[in-house]
């Protein structure tokens, strides 16, 4: 494990119940680029010096965001059909109320700028280490290496901003002066042509990291093999008319990369876990396993104060009275969701005429076993620890019900680790959990798509029956194997057999996404990058306004809503060479 010297200094801006606006200069993007010691030209060409000023891009993973800024990017997460934002109530956090229900989004709303110079203030640490390992002996392997590394955690803020904000500019050029920073163009490149640029980061990393890592925070080779996977995808779905969002084609080249870098012989010694929770465990035989590719290392009794905990999840946990008093009960998993995990009486998922009645613990429905390692459910146990049994209660929704008595769970650490592995800091909770950014299971369902849309159903169904395998095994072995006997659950998993279509097969991986991965902060720009955002989201309105009052006169606006608009503040500041999203914002 990489331990991050960098001691957390933020000031955290969201408090449970009210908003306090922090926004930054453009100027704080150039100040971020000071160096954090003091190494002269010849040391910092020497490799054995040169970790010294690479460790603040690393530490910036951690230092730079915060909960209402996570680099998850849970809080955006919450605009798809899997979560509600959750809280007190609308006016806490109301900028990402307002965005969860697609209407009313100002180009002023703090959140958007916060994000924005957060990611900024990261890549400035990264550029300047590229401009210091420029200078440094190219022929010298550790040198080669450490300079993949950064290009990987460039590709990293980058992928996530373009994601966020489609129309970006990319910090991408050595010895960038402050006249270059002020000349910087988010059209400079096309749609396609920014994916590219991510890439190429990524591509000229690929060639040089190596296959295992020492220190588990490095990313390696089969880490970024995953990522370009990642990159591959979005870039297939062609989006580049200016005036649109629309899915104007799906690139077979770029699908074929995404076969290229799933290829299993890059991820030997990889797989999955019997039990999908393994992944989301802070203890230290579980973190770094073997379906983890590339995770954010967060650390504790390191002789920080409260350690290098993570709190970019700390709004996530739940209100328990004598426990969690200050939990803020963010990132709440919907009706929709949870009804998604039923099945029928082959195992499969429901795709139509569901059953009227929601899913509740207790009924005859049965359900895939993955519902209950993702979803807190009433009657279950929170976080499987049977001292907390969770109910309908104002104890589980500090909205009183408003968003509902569900709770996330991968972001949360069982109460019974408190002090051990969750701490209270300055009133409010962090863990030393790792952020899995990367997981195998991630590398299989980015193969299955890529394959079926390619026209290898047949290939592409093999793969999603091997995520299943896994779920169906925890229905015997797993932390929730015994649910059956004691609360009256009934599991039903089974495998896809025949023969498929495109149309059919595609079907079938969105769903199996939707299921595998569901609140690791993916599904909103699934539905994105596949075309589908309005007319999922529209129909979840619809059909959860019923149940959820604060989701009536919701709107999901096609070719406006599937990105945020480009901050006011950054338009400004910008002389004219920023251009906005479509959408009239």
């Amino acid at each position: 494990m990489i331990t991050y010297s960098i001691k957390n200094t933020f000031v955290a801006c969201l408090l449970c119940g009210s908003i306090v606006a922090a926004l930054t200069s453009c100027s704080d993007f150039l100040d971020e680029q000071v160096p954090q010691a003091t190494l002269t030209q010849d040391e910092v060409k020497n490799p054995e010096y040169i970790d010294n000023v690479l460790i603040s891009a690393y530490a910036g993973l951690l230092s730079i965001e915060d909960m209402n800024s996570s680099f998850s990017l849970w809080n955006y997460d919450t605009r798809s059909d899997d979560a509600y934002v959750g809280g007190s109530d609308f006016s806490d956090g109301e900028p990402f109320h307002i965005l969860e229900k697609s209407s009313g989004i100002m180009t002023t709303d703090w959140p958007y700028n916060d994000i924005w110079n957060r990611f900024y203030k990261y890549l400035s640490r990264i550029s300047l280490s590229l401009d210091m390992l420029a200078v440094a002996d190219q022929e010298n392997t550790t040198i080669q290496q450490r300079t993949a590394e950064m290009k990987f955690l460039r590709a990293y803020g980058h992928f996530q901003l373009k994601r966020l904000f489609k129309k970006i500019p990319f910090v991408n050029k050595l010895n960038m002066e402050e006249e270059d920073y002020n000349n910087l163009s988010n059209t400079e490149y096309t749609n396609d042509e920014g994916w590219q640029q991510i890439i190429n980061d990524l591509e000229d990393a690929y060639a040089v990291l190596p296959v295992e890592q020492i220190e588990k925070g490095r990313p390696t080779k089969a880490a970024c093999a995953a990522f370009l996977a990642k990159v591959y995808l979005y870039k297939a779905y062609r989006q580049d008319d200016a005036n649109s969002n629309q899915v104007t084609g799906i690139n077979e080249a770029d699908l074929q990369k995404v076969i290229e870098y799933t290829n299993p012989s890059i991820y030997t010694g990889y797989g999955l876990e019997n039990d999908l929770h393994n992944n989301f465990r802070p203890e230290e035989q579980y973190e770094n396993g073997k379906e983890s590719l590339w995770a954010i290392q967060y650390s504790r009794n390191d002789g920080t104060v409260y350690g290098n905990l993570n709190f970019s999840y700390r709004l996530i946990v739940p209100c328990i009275p004598k426990v969690h008093d200050s939990g803020c009960d963010f990132y709440k998993p919907s009706i929709n969701l949870v009804n998604a995990y039923r099945t029928t009486s082959d195992g499969l998922p429901i795709f139509d005429n569901a059953p009227a009645a929601d899913y509740a613990v207790g009924s005859t429905q049965t359900v895939d076993p993955r519902l209950f390692v993702t979803v807190g459910v009433p009657e279950t146990p929170y976080m499987f620890n049977t001292n907390f049994m969770m109910s309908r209660t104002n104890t589980w929704s500090r909205s009183g019900g408003t968003y509902g008595y569900f709770v996330s769970l991968k972001q949360n650490v069982d109460p019974a680790l408190t002090d051990s592995y969750l701490f209270v800091c300055d009133n409010q909770w962090a863990s030393s959990m790792n952020r899995v950014v990367f997981r195998y299971a991630d590398v299989l369902l980015m193969r299955a798509e890529a394959m079926a849309q390619t026209g290898k159903t047949a290939d592409a169904i093999v793969l999603v029956n091997q995520v299943r395998d896994r779920a169906a095994g925890m229905a015997k072995n797993s932390i929730v194997a015994n649910y059956p006997n004691k609360y009256g659950v009934h599991f039903a998993i089974g495998k896809y057999n025949g023969s498929y279509s495109k149309e059919e097969a595609m079907k079938i991986i969105k769903m199996e996404r939707r299921l595998e991965l569901a609140m690791e902060s993916e599904r909103f720009f699934d539905l994105v990058r596949w075309g589908d955002a309005a007319t999922v989201i529209n129909r979840f309105y619809s059909s959860e306004s019923e149940k959820m009052e604060f989701l009536k006169d919701s709107k999901f606006t096609s070719n406006k809503n599937e990105y945020l608009p480009v901050p006011f503040e950054q338009l400004a500041a910008s002389n004219g060479h920023y251009t906005q999203n479509c959408g009239q914002w």
